[in-house]
């Protein structure tokens, strides 16, 4: 495709993309964008392709894979991709992280990008960007400090394996590809993820902060999140971190007295550090009571537009509809 052209200035023509985790909400969400833009992508997927439900489009096909660090039979399939996306990894918060937990957290990240960047490394031509996924755990907990892209990492679990994992990622950067790592904060979809699991207990006046309440959420609505990935696949000079959360990240209070507000339910059911501690063990600490306060700074340097900067039109938009 040439010299990459400056922030802003957007391919022209339709890609061809593959694209890998696609079967989570996020990467199901990310497929569409992508497909109702104009793009062709590739799903790699580890079930086979007979049992998949079909295409919804003629742009989106499926092609089987089984990643194990190295390259398979399905980079076959997959000649002549201009964009790699990886957002394959198995669910953070799924089960309580047992050592043998995390391992299969670390391997469910690391030998699917391995694989991706031999891909990329081998393909001739080689693809223009590789666009993996990372999360805002990469920091730690950081109290009430403005966390921006160029903020050091911290040293729990999560920020060890989001580190290892960007590590792997940029493993792909050449002259010819690009490396896009997207640190995701929380997304809020009312079907899946964090917000899904709140709903119900603040629905039955069960609902409150975590801890004390003071730590930083970074947050960001769903639509934002697949505007952003979509933006950052299509515009050519961008590379290197970008945080994937809103403007303006909350404190866990205010997100429950918000969330409150717009359910129209109180916010008071406190639930103490030590209770999550007790049922979640080593995971209530980097999921839920670690505070990062981490805002767009390159994405928004970049030009890029929220459309939903406030979390309480963000929470009417998806709840009150």
């Amino acid at each position: 495709m040439g010299a990459s052209p400056a922030p802003g200035i957007l391919y022209a023509v339709p890609m061809r993309i593959l694209l890998a985790g696609g079967s989570g909400f996020l990467g199901r969400a990310l497929t569409r964008s992508l497909a109702t833009s104009g793009h062709h992508v590739t799903v790699l997927t580890r079930g086979t392709v007979a049992a998949e439900a079909a295409s919804p489009s003629a742009s989106i096909r499926l092609v089987q894979w089984s990643p194990d660090g190295h390259e398979g039979p399905w980079t076959r399939a997959c000649a002549n991709t201009d964009i790699v996306i990886n957002l394959a990894g198995e669910s953070i918060a799924a089960r309580r992280w047992t050592k043998v937990r995390k391992v299969a957290l670390a391997t469910s990240r690391m030998l699917p990008t391995r694989s991706l960047v031999r891909f990329i490394e081998h393909a001739t031509p080689r693809p223009a960007a590789f666009v993996n996924a990372s999360a805002v755990g990469i920091y730690g907990d950081r109290g009430d400090e403005v966390i921006v892209e160029e903020t050091c990492g911290g040293t729990d679990f999560l920020a060890e394996i989001a580190c290892m994992w960007e590590r792997e990622a940029q493993r792909a950067s050449s002259a010819a590809t690009r490396v896009v790592v997207v640190r995701t904060g929380i997304v809020l979809d009312p079907r899946e993820g964090a917000l899904a699991k709140l709903l119900t207990p603040f629905r039955l006046f069960a609902g409150g902060p975590f801890g004390s309440g003071r730590q930083y959420m970074s947050w960001i609505h769903r639509d934002d999140w697949v505007s952003l990935a979509t933006w950052l696949v299509e515009t050519p000079g961008l590379a290197g971190p970008f945080n994937a959360t809103a403007p303006r990240p909350v404190t866990n209070g205010e997100f429950a007295r918000t969330l409150g507000r717009v359910l129209g339910r109180p916010a008071f059911a406190r639930v103490p550090a030590s209770v999550l501690r007790i049922a979640l063990g080593e995971m209530a600490g980097p999921l839920l009571l670690a505070s990062q306060r981490a805002i767009p700074a390159k994405a928004q340097h970049s030009g890029f537009r929220f459309a939903y900067p406030d979390l309480e039109a963000a929470l009417r938009q998806l709840l009150e509809r």
